[in-house]
């Protein structure tokens, strides 16, 4: 019997364009127009508007002279994101510590294992497994409100060109300084894994400046 096609609705467009945006399928820059998108998943231009409209409140978006655009890479606000997140990962890694279950630790540790094992993997896949770990500390945290705020903040650092964890040995060290974490939230040891936590961001944010420095003076040489 043959499958029938898949109806799209509102959610469904916004999820997987979404995806597409955040994997770099749909790359910064890209024009996404109401007509193109309606034909593509077979609806009207009503579903679409929709997912669109959420989009951009996401910030995931930015209207242009000709329309809806996917945002851009912000130099300025790339840092204040790593500013906000150095506290909210300290903060949501030291909560884990004392909220954490069995569960908890058993995907802590498995990711943890997990990315000890990929052999040189590539950016886009250093990325990924990184933000899985990190969803997983916020997760064990068990608070929907910093839940809420650090899966917003990541999605801006999603946009960035390359992710810090392919400079120099930074993708060692950081699996190392996951390890710390979890050691710390096994321990219940909530100052230890906030304290961890917090270096780990601000190495990242060290790196992220020196990054955007090296662009900068790049377009101007």
């Amino acid at each position: 019997m043959a499958e029938r096609p898949t109806r799209h609705d509102g959610d469904s467009i916004h999820d997987e364009l979404r995806a597409q945006i955040l994997s770099g399928v749909i790359p910064p820059g890209a024009a996404l127009r109401e007509v193109v998108l309606a034909e593509r998943f077979g609806v009207s231009r009503t579903p679409v508007r929709a997912a669109l409209g959420r989009l951009e409140h996401e910030r995931l978006l930015e209207r242009g002279a000709r329309g809806l655009f996917v945002k851009r890479v912000d130099a300025r606000e790339v840092v204040q994101v790593y500013d906000v997140r150095i506290m909210l990962e300290a903060e949501v890694a030291a909560q884990a510590a004392g909220t954490r279950d069995d569960h908890d630790l058993e995907r802590l540790d498995g990711l943890v294992a997990r990315d000890r094992a990929l052999v040189d993997p590539p950016d886009r896949l250093r990325m990924t497994t990184n933000l899985e770990f990190h969803a997983a500390l916020w997760d064990a945290a068990h608070n929907p409100v910093l839940l809420d705020l650090l899966e917003r903040l990541s999605v801006h650092l999603i946009h960035t060109p390359s992710s810090t964890l392919s400079v120099g040995d930074r993708w060692v060290e950081a699996l190392d300084e996951h390890a710390l974490i979890v050691a710390a939230i096994r321990e219940r040891d909530a100052v230890r894994a906030g304290a961890v936590a917090r270096r780990h961001m601000q190495r990242a944010r060290e790196i992220r400046l020196d990054l955007l420095r090296l662009e900068v003076d790049a377009e101007l040489g």
